[in-house]
C-alpha cells in the first residue's frame, strides 16, 4: 500500500527552525476521511456487502414499527367485539400473520446487521493490516537526520493507537452513518404520510442532537490529540525506563523512576476525564432532549387518537419508532467520535506517509560497480541540521583508501569522526564536494547496492532478540555454517560461542543484554566481515575490547583486508599504529596526517596524544603488577 492519493501533500521531512523535526496535523478533516474511505474501496467486494448490509438492516428495521402499530389495531379490534366468530378468526389469522412478519423482520434485521458488523470489521481490520505494513516501510525508507529529531515512543504510539483510530472508521464512522441515514430518511417518509405534524415532533430531536454533537465533536478531536500526546510521552518513559533499566537499578532510581511516569501518567489520566465528562455531558443531552420529544409525541398523538385522526397503532408506530431510533440517533455522539478520532489520528499518520526522504535514489540511479575498490573523500564539508548555518561538522576532508590500504582516523570527542563513517555510508549527504567509490558520486549510485558495498561496524553495536548465528547472518540471510564459523573465529569470538550449551543457537537477550560489552562487539565485527563489502568501516569498534584480543583480531583481519579498503576510527592508538596513514582531525579539520613513524617524528597533537596514552598504560601496567 502506498499513502499517495490527489491530495496527498508532497512534503518532505520539514524542519522546525531550531533544525528539529515537526509532525504537525492538517486541520482538513475531509481529505482525511476521504484518504480512509478511499482504502476502504480497496476491497470493493467487502465493502458492497457491508453496505448494503446496512441498508436491508435498516430497511428491516423500519418495519418493526409499522407492524406493531399494525399489531395494536388488530389487536384493538378484538377486544371491542361485535364481530362474528367468523371476522374474529379472520382477524386472529391476520393478527398471527403480522407477528410473523415481525418476526420475520427482526429475524432477517438481525441477520443483515450480523454480516453488516462482520464485513465492516474485516474491512477494518485490512485497512489496519495495510497502515501497518506502509507505517513500517515508511520508517525503514525515512533518514537517519529525520530519525534523529524524533523519538521512538512517539512513533510507537502512532503505530498502534492512531492505526487503531483509523481502523475503527468503516465500522463506527461510514457504517453507522449509512445506518442512520437509512432509518431517519425512511422513517421520516414512512412518518409524514400518516401525520406531517407528529413527523416532525418524532424527528425534532435529530437536528438538535446533530448541533450538539457536532460541537462534541470539535471538543473531543481536541482532547483527543491532547491525549494522544500525553500517550507518546508514557511510552517515551516507559521506553528510555526499560532500555536504561540495568542503570535504574545499579542507581537505586525505582522511586524517582515510578514518581516519574506517575506524574506524567496522570496528566493523561487528566486528560482521559475531561474526554469522559465531555462525552457523558453530550450524551445526557442528547437522551433528555429526546424524551422530551417523545413526550410531545405522546401528548399531541394522544389527543389526534381521541379525535380519531389517527389510530391507536398509528400512535404506537410513532413511539416504536422513536424507541428504534433512540439508540442509533444517541450514537451520533460515538460517530462524531469516530469521526473525529479517525480524521486526527489518519493525520497523524498520513503526515509521516507523506514524507519524503532526504536521503533516497536520485533519478536513474544505478547500481554501484565496483572494479577497483577505491574510496574517496574530495573536500568534504557537512554540517548537521541542528547545527548552526556557520557551525560544520565537516569542513575540507580530503582523503583515499584503496583496497589492502588502512586508513587510521583519530581525534578528540566532536571532532568528526563517526560523521566521516555516515557520510561513506550515506546515512546524510554532504552540503560541498563528494565521495566516491570508484570514481562514482555515491549520490549516483542506488542505497541498496551502496551500502552492500561499505560495511559498518557501528560504535555501539544492536543485537537483535535471536540466535547468535542469526545476529551474525543478519545482513546475508543465506550464509553457510562454514562462512558464519569463519567470521567469529575471526573477530576471537567461536570459541566461546561453542563453550555455550546451545552453541550458535544461543539466544541472545533484548539488545545483547546477556553478552559482555566486548563480546557485543565482537560479533558486531564478525557481522561485517561476514558480508565482503569493498569498505570496511571500524567505528571505535574495539574500545569494549582488550588489548591483547583486540591485537589477535587485528591479525585475523589480514588476510580478510587485503582486497579491501578500510578506515578504523578509534579513540586509542594502539588500534593505528598498523594503518598506511592515520589522519588527525580536530574541529572538523584535518591538522595531521602521515604514517605513525611520521606522526611521532612530527611531534604534534599525535604525538603528545600517544605519549601521554604509553605513560597511561604504563602506569596501569605497574599498578597491576605491584604487590
Amino acid at each position: 500500500m502506498t499513502a499517495t492519493t490527489a491530495s496527498k501533500s508532497q512534503a518532505r521531512e520539514d524542519r522546525n527552525s531550531d533544525g528539529t523535526y515537526r509532525i504537525a496535523v492538517s486541520k482538513i478533516d475531509l481529505n482525511v476521511l476521504w484518504r480512509i474511505t478511499a482504502m476502504s474501496l480497496r476491497h470493493p467486494g467487502r465493502m458492497a456487502l457491508a453496505v448494503g448490509a446496512t441498508v436491508l438492516a435498516g430497511i428491516f428495521q423500519l418495519y418493526v414499527p409499522q407492524y406493531l402499530g399494525r399489531a395494536v389495531d388488530q389487536a384493538r379490534g378484538l377486544l371491542d367485539g361485535g364481530v362474528t366468530a367468523a371476522g374474529q378468526a379472520a382477524a386472529e389469522e391476520a393478527l398471527m400473520a403480522t407477528a410473523l412478519l415481525l418476526i420475520g423482520a427482526s429475524l432477517l434485521r438481525g441477520l443483515f446487521t450480523m454480516m453488516q458488523n462482520y464485513q465492516g470489521e474485516a474491512v477494518g481490520q485490512l485497512i489496519g493490516y495495510d497502515m501497518r505494513l506502509a507505517y513500517y516501510r515508511q520508517l525503514q525508507r525515512l533518514s537517519f537526520s529525520w530519525h534523529d529529531k524524533i523519538h521512538s515512543g512517539d512513533l510507537i504510539t502512532r503505530g498502534i493507537l492512531d492505526i487503531e483510530g483509523v481502523r475503527l472508521w468503516t465500522s463506527t464512522g461510514l457504517l453507522r452513518f449509512v445506518l442512520l441515514s437509512v432509518l431517519i430518511a425512511g422513517g421520516a417518509v414512512i412518518l409524514f404520510r400518516i401525520d406531517v405534524v407528529l413527523g416532525l415532533l418524532a424527528l425534532s430531536f435529530v437536528p438538535i442532537v446533530g448541533v450538539r454533537a457536532s460541537i462534541a465533536r470539535l471538543k473531543l478531536r481536541d482532547t483527543w490529540m491532547q491525549l494522544q500526546d500525553e500517550l507518546s510521552r508514557l511510552s517515551q518513559v516507559m521506553e528510555e525506563n526499560l532500555v536504561g533499566i540495568r542503570v535504574v537499578r545499579a542507581f537505586a532510581a525505582q522511586a524517582y523512576e515510578l514518581a516519574r511516569y506517575d506524574k506524567v501518567s496522570n496528566v493523561a489520566l487528566n486528560v482521559t476525564h475531561k474526554r469522559v465528562a465531555l462525552f457523558v455531558t453530550s450524551t445526557t443531552q442528547m437522551t433528555f432532549v429526546y424524551f422530551i420529544a417523545m413526550g410531545l409525541v405522546l401528548w399531541v398523538g394522544g389527543l389526534k387518537t381521541i379525535d380519531g385522526e389517527i389510530t391507536l397503532g398509528q400512535l404506537a408506530q410513532f413511539l416504536a419508532f422513536m424507541t428504534i431510533l433512540q439508540m442509533p440517533v444517541r450514537q451520533i455522539g460515538w460517530m462524531i467520535n469516530s469521526i473525529a478520532r479517525a480524521s486526527t489520528c489518519g493525520g497523524r499518520l498520513f503526515n509521516v506517509l507523506d514524507l519524503e526522504p532526504s536521503i533516497a535514489d536520485a533519478p536513474g540511479a544505478r547500481p554501484l560497480a565496483i572494479t577497483d575498490g577505491v574510496l574517496r573523500f574530495e573536500a568534504v564539508d557537512f554540517r548537521y541540521p541542528a547545527s548552526a548555518q556557520d557551525q560544520r561538522t565537516l569542513s575540507g576532508i580530503t582523503l583515499e583508501a584503496r583496497p589492502g590500504q588502512t586508513i587510521g582516523i583519530v581525534g578528540p570527542p566532536g571532532s568528526g569522526k563517526t560523521t566521516i563513517a555516515h557520510l561513506i555510508g550515506r546515512f546524510y549527504d554532504v552540503d560541498a564536494g563528494r565521495i566516491t567509490i570508484d570514481g562514482q558520486d555515491i549520490r549516483d549510485v542506488t542505497l541498496t547496492s551502496l551500502r552492500r558495498a561499505v560495511n559498518i561496524v557501528q560504535q555501539e553495536p544492536f543485537l537483535f532478540t535471536a540466535g547468535i548465528d542469526h545476529n551474525l547472518a543478519y545482513g546475508d540471510p543465506w550464509a553457510g555454517r562454514g562462512d558464519i564459523e569463519r567470521s567469529a573465529a575471526t573477530a576471537q569470538l567461536h570459541n566461546y560461542i561453542e563453550s555455550l550449551p546451545k552453541g550458535y543457537q544461543t539466544l541472545v537477550g533484548e539488545r545483547g543484554v546477556s553478552l559482555s560489552g566486548g563480546q557485543r562487539q565482537r560479533l558486531s565485527i564478525a557481522r561485517s566481515v561476514l558480508l565482503g563489502g569493498a569498505v570496511l568501516v571500524f567505528d571505535d569498534s574495539t574500545a569494549a575490547i582488550d588489548v591483547a584480543t583486540e591485537q589477535r583480531i587485528t591479525a585475523a583481519l589480514r588476510d580478510v583486508v587485503k582486497t579491501r579498503a578500510v578506515i578504523i576510527i578509534a579513540h586509542r592508538l594502539s588500534s593505528l599504529i598498523h594503518a598506511d596513514e592515520i589522519v588527525f582531525l580536530d574541529g572538523g579539520k584535518i591538522i595531521e596526517r602521515g604514517s605513525h613513524d611520521e606522526l611521532i617524528a612530527l611531534n604534534g597533537r599525535y604525538a603528545s596524544l600517544y605519549a601521554l596514552q604509553t605513560r597511561i598504560d604504563d602506569a596501569d601496567e605497574n599498578r597491576l603488577g605491584s604487590p
